[in-house]
């Protein structure tokens, strides 16, 4: 589904990624692990399709397709979704409003007809039971007054409504109390399936506790410098980074 070849990305002259090399297929959960700095919030927004970066060298594929020239919007459009690390407020949009827009512009996008009201309707109230959202929010302003829980739930949900093929998480646990990370988990992890994938960024080890990943990958000054399983979360939890560092 996606393959990261030998990537490097810089943003005003600086390079942060030195040569990132990733391949996630459908059905796979993977993590990316690493301290403040090491490139992790760089490497989604690169994929996602940010402009501030620049792509200096190698190549992104989706689909087999090359991405490295596609505008964010294309890329959401054909199935990449990535939920912020620090969600924008959008003073009179509601969520559901926003989530209607965002549906019918990738339908578009696709050649498809927008989706009729009734089978939209019914799609938003089957999506926020799964994450325990009410309707009193899904008419408030998008992230307007929302806490960080609350902004970080209505990216899931938007994510859900959505089905995109890869969901990026970037720090989707930060500011979340432990009853929040467990609905947000419990959303993503009923929202797997084996044609999508799931692309988690995180410092810590407890949300992996609730999103079990297939692969653990370790960012350290813009590369991957060791993957694993599961157990290196739990290793990396224990020992912090430092004896990373000593290794490279």
């Amino acid at each position: 589904m996606l393959q990261i070849q030998n990537l490097h990305a810089q943003i005003e002259d600086k390079p942060i990624l030195k040569g990132i090399n990733l391949e996630i297929k459908p059905g796979e959960v993977h993590a990316i692990m690493g301290p403040n700095g090491s490139g992790k919030s760089t490497l989604s927004s690169v994929v996602a399709g940010n402009e501030d970066y620049e792509i200096t060298q190698g190549e992104i594929l989706f689909d087999q397709e090359s991405i490295n020239e596609e505008d964010a919007e294309t890329r959401a459009h054909k199935g990449i979704f990535l939920s912020f690390q620090y969600p924008v407020e959008i003073p009179g949009v509601s969520v559901t409003n926003f989530v209607k827009t965002s549906i019918n512009a990738a339908r578009v996008a696709q050649g498809l007809e927008e989706m009729p009201a009734n089978e939209m309707l019914k799609k938003i109230r089957e999506k926020a039971a799964l994450l325990e959202i009410d309707s009193k929010f899904l008419s408030r302003s998008l992230n307007e007054g929302f806490s960080g829980g609350e902004k970080k739930r209505n990216e899931i949900f938007q994510m859900a409504m959505l089905e995109p093929k890869l969901a990026i998480l970037d720090e989707t646990d930060s500011g979340l109390d432990i009853d929040a990370l467990k609905i947000v988990a419990n959303g993503v992890n009923t929202l797997k399936s084996k044609d999508n994938a799931v692309l988690v960024i995180t410092h810590y080890q407890r949300l992996l506790d609730y999103i079990v990943p297939d692969y653990v990958h370790v960012l350290f000054d813009g590369r991957i410098v060791k993957s694993g399983d599961k157990e290196l979360a739990k290793e990396l939890e224990a020992k912090g980074y430092d004896w990373i560092k000593a290794e490279v």
